[in-house]
């Protein structure tokens, strides 16, 4: 087996449905691939159904809702391809796409992660010139600082050299990789339950010498937002998640003396943040938008309870968190 393309669906179905009818239609005849869908426990009856409509592929029920991760891992598992694709439900895929990402794979074993060109649907290319966190510009405006100040540096880094460019981290929506590289770095990391997973196994991967490229020469459509529901419940959630994973990974990637630093500035921050935002909430509750941080304030106190009381800055959701894998 050339490929297994693996993804991770939590209730998403709609776009996985056009997801996996684009593959459906991939002819490559000199190509051999496998498609396994991991299902996070959807848990709204719709898992037997599209087991049914795509019988081509494989279909996993995991234990719950175990998070992007643990999604990806499981389907991994079950794989038999010498290449791992890990794609998105809300993309479609090609066969011009498939044929490329193997193509320079297969002459660049240098590279531990590949990803291609994205577009979403209003013909929008997506940002991939990513650099990894650091303790300088680990916050949106230093960030930006940063980028103004080094523009011409950055410009000569992810300069196009043969249909490639190297960025320091690539989206999880696509990740074209070896089965070698996936063991040499221990498959996904577990400590996440969403958000960051991508930028930590891109680490990995450049902590283990390898590189980080995206390939110029083909190009994924993928729908912004197009696998989330929308609705406050789960905006809140997913907005949650993203703080938390950020503690997740300074804990992670950061020396201790950086930690003492980063941790109480993030905390910090994201806490009076959602306090004046949910004030105005409580002021302006004829805006539905804004009731969203109330809930957010809350589940940040509760999860800052938990690290005290754990002793572990991971989300409860994760399947690293302390004795949730014993449960």
């Amino acid at each position: 087996m050339d490929i297994s393309i693996i993804t991770v669906n939590y209730r998403g179905w709609e776009a996985l449905n056009a997801c996996l009818q684009s593959l459906q239609k991939i002819n490559s005849p000199g190509i051999s691939f496998e498609v396994i869908v991991v299902d996070n426990d959807s848990g709204d009856g719709k898992f037997e159904e599209f087991q049914n409509k795509f019988s081509d592929f494989s279909f996993l029920k995991n234990s719950g809702n175990n998070g992007f991760s643990n999604g990806c891992n499981r389907g991994a598992e079950n794989a038999s391809g010498k290449y791992l694709f890990f794609l998105n439900p809300d993309t479609t895929l090609t066969s011009e796409a498939l044929e490329q990402l193997l193509k320079t794979s297969d002459s660049h074993s240098e590279i531990g992660i590949l990803s291609c060109l994205q577009i979403n649907e209003n013909g929008k290319y997506y940002n991939l010139r990513n650099l990894f966190p650091s303790f300088w510009r680990f916050f949106g405006l230093t960030r930006a600082i940063y980028r103004k100040f080094n523009s011409e540096k950055l410009k000569k880094k992810f300069s196009v050299q043969n249909g490639l460019f190297y960025p320091d981290w690539v989206t999880g929506a696509v990740i074209f990789m070896s089965r070698d590289w996936f063991d040499r770095i221990d498959g996904w990391n577990e400590d996440y339950w969403l958000y960051l997973e991508d930028v930590d196994i891109c680490k990995k991967v450049n902590s283990e010498g390898g590189k980080v490229a995206v390939d110029t020469q083909t190009t994924i459509f993928h729908k912004h937002g197009g696998a989330s529901r929308i609705n406050i419940k789960t905006k809140a959630v997913t907005k949650t998640e993203v703080i938390i994973s950020k503690h997740v990974y300074i804990s992670n990637h950061f020396p201790l003396h950086q930690k003492l630093i980063l941790h109480p500035l993030l905390f910090t921050g994201e806490i009076v943040e959602k306090l004046v935002l949910s004030v105005l909430g409580i002021l302006l509750f004829f805006i539905p938008k804004l009731k969203v941080n109330i809930l957010i304030l809350q589940k940040l106190l509760r999860y800052y309870l938990n690290v005290i009381k754990q002793r572990s800055w991971k989300s409860p959701r994760s399947m690293n968190y302390p004795g949730r894998r014993n449960k």
